[in-house]
């Protein structure tokens, strides 16, 4: 059974994953019989949103690591430790955690920077020639780290996040909500979910299709 990594950002879509797309992430894979390591960086978030208002909880913090387990059922795995999970991919939901926690994206646009420790799992798996799965927001990130190689990934249809991503040396290519979309080395693959959205059943088609062509290529 082919073994798949999923990176969370903590819980809930203003300040960790998005928990439909980590779902739908984890229900496509068993689906497509691959089992699912969810692994997240022992790191405190960047802030802390209530999600029924929408305010920073300013006096509240919490972890990556835990929040994220949440969404795993407790079953979560330190991101240090990849290197000892034999993965044979590794797939990034979206939600601002990508953007807040997993890179400063959301506060310093095209200037921003990646988790150490997330960009050494990016460019290790690129490297060793394992399929990358991004998702909603997350393709920021692999236009980061391996934008010298001229990686291609989609947003959707965002122009400024789209500019951001050729700014750091990757393509951006549009796309639909149901559709992703593969680098040209066919093993970077993209969906837009909810950068396009706008219900569960629209993100589900392209991350479904995310998924199979994950685990194919695995």
């Amino acid at each position: 059974m082919k073994k798949i990594g999923v990176l969370l950002s903590g819980c809930g879509v203003m300040d960790g994953t998005e928990i439909h797309e980590a779902v739908l992430t984890l229900l496509a894979l068993d689906i497509a019989g691959a089992e699912a390591v969810c692994i997240a960086p022992d790191i405190e978030q960047h802030h802390v949103i209530n999600h029924a208002s929408g305010e920073e909880m300013k006096r509240e913090t919490r972890n990556v690591l835990v929040e994220s387990a949440r969404i795993a059922r407790g079953n979560i795995k330190n991101l240090k430790d990849i290197n000892s999970l034999n993965l044979d991919a590794l797939i990034l939901p979206g939600g601002f955690g990508a953007a807040k926690n997993l890179s400063d994206y959301a506060f310093k646009g095209a200037e921003f920077t990646v988790l150490p420790e997330v960009e050494q799992a990016v460019r290790t798996f690129y490297e060793a020639k394992k399929p990358l799965g991004f998702i909603c927001i997350s393709p920021v990130i692999a236009a980061k780290v391996l934008g010298k190689d001229h990686v291609e990934v989609t947003i959707g249809r965002d122009k400024q996040s789209a500019e951001n991503i050729e700014a750091v040396g990757a393509t951006h290519v549009n796309c639909q909500v149901y559709n992703i979309h593969a680098s040209s080395d066919g093993k970077i693959i993209s969906t837009p979910a909810y950068m396009l959205g706008p219900t569960i059943k629209d993100v589900a088609k392209g991350i479904e299709k995310l998924v199979n062509a994950v685990v194919a290529l695995a």
